[in-house]
């Protein structure tokens, strides 16, 4: 079956088909400025060079008419007709506590997903209009929506209940939910398969290092705590996002500052992190430039960073009473040598030991820990594409 996943921003859309037979990626691109000025679809069919169309695209239904065409053309299309898309299956941020799987999309899941849009309202909104983009284009293609929240729902109260009156968890839905789900799950099955042993058998740590970053503890195959909160910007400092500080030092920089309403939550998320330490970039490959320059505020960041991440993964081999293996992810994961080297420098303690030499590589799947390691240190590339693909072929062909 060939399925067409498709992850839709406030003013973008990517995507990918992708022939289930074989997991092959017949074609991926990316869709920008929608309803802005300049307005463009990059789209790449495997193995040829990337086509660009600039065109007004004023709604996501342009985008998405866009992309299909771009699928069925004769020169860069990847297949005959809009028939032998068998799913299509969506990228879908929050789905609350009303999912803790997949599922296909009717009018109650689309329902539910406008009541979560004050838990994401950055999100969900792009992701229904991807939804009912492709519902009127393509009314007879089933359709999933597979929730970033999701693989989090497995969590036990003491991980998602916040200390503030239980009242506010009842009538707000105020908890922490997690995020990245979609590629936690992803590399934690393919750290079992990496290793040959059955994922239930298994203690892992994910670590899904980039400009947004979180740490999931999965324990038999099922997450237990994450460091992702009730937003995206609870847990490690990351590129713009504070991550976890007192929060007595919001409406404390509020009145020193005289900040209007919500510009404090606007800082906490765009002006802070390894930027707002730094002064310099939230791009690590900036800061590492920085730093050999001798900015000293640039190398406090990056430690900062490291920092945080350990102390997540102590906490979790704490809370799981031990680990079998640790993943990196993402981005920074799976491209910054220096990084890892940094988090795992001083875990040897725990039998945590990294491959000096193994682990100068770029994104590779791989284990890069020592022979004597007691804990595998692992590689692995995210595929969240895939991911959502192979659970709507689940979904479509009526399995669980």
């Amino acid at each position: 079956m060939i399925i067409l996943v498709i992850n839709c921003g406030s003013s973008s859309l990517k995507y990918q088909v992708i022939d289930m037979t074989n997991e092959t990626v017949l074609a991926k691109g990316l869709v920008e400025r929608i309803g802005i000025e300049g307005s463009a679809l990059t789209h790449e069919k495997t193995g040829m060079d990337k086509y660009k169309l600039i065109t007004p695209m004023e709604t996501h239904k342009d985008a998405i008419g866009h992309v299909l065409e771009a699928l069925i053309d004769e020169g860069h299309g990847v297949i005959k007709s809009m028939d032998e898309i068998g799913a299509v299956g969506h990228r879908v941020v929050h789905a609350g506590e009303k999912y803790a799987h997949s599922v296909l999309i009717n009018d109650e899941v689309i329902s539910d997903i406008e009541d979560c849009v004050e838990l994401a309202p950055l999100h969900n909104p792009p992701n229904l209009l991807g939804i009912a983009a492709c519902k009127e284009l393509m009314p007879n293609t089933p359709m999933a929506a597979v929730f970033d929240t999701a693989f989090h729902q497995t969590m036990p109260p003491e991980s998602y209940i916040y200390a503030i009156p239980y009242e506010y968890y009842e009538k707000y839905g105020i908890r922490r939910y997690g995020f990245h789900g979609t590629s936690h799950k992803y590399v934690a099955e393919r750290t079992a398969h990496i290793l040959g042993v059955n994922i239930k058998d298994l203690k892992i740590i994910t670590c899904h290092l980039g400009n947004g970053a979180s740490v999931s503890a999965i324990k038999r195959g099922k997450c237990i705590d994450t460091s992702m909160g009730f937003t995206p910007l609870e847990g490690l400092v990351m590129g713009t996002r504070s991550g976890d500080l007192d929060p007595a030092i919001v409406s404390f920089i509020k009145k020193k500052e005289k900040l209007p309403s919500g510009e404090s939550t606007n800082i906490l998320n765009k002006k802070s992190g390894v930027l707002g330490i730094s002064g310099v970039s939230s791009d690590f490959r900036d800061l590492e430039e920085a730093v050999a320059e001798g900015n000293e505020r640039a190398a406090l960041a990056l430690k900062v960073f490291a920092h945080k991440v350990r102390f997540y993964i102590g906490a979790y081999i704490a809370e799981m009473n031990g680990v079998d293996a640790i993943v990196f992810t993402a981005g920074v994961g799976e491209n910054d040598i220096g990084m890892r080297d940094i988090i795992c420098n001083e875990l040897g303690n725990l039998g945590i030991k990294l491959d000096l030499v193994k682990n100068k590589v770029r994104g590779k799947e791989t284990i890069i820990s020592r022979d004597d390691s007691r804990v595998s240190i692992l590689l692995i590339p995210t595929n969240e594409e895939l991911m959502i693909a192979k659970d709507t072929l689940k979904l479509v062909q009526g399995k669980k």
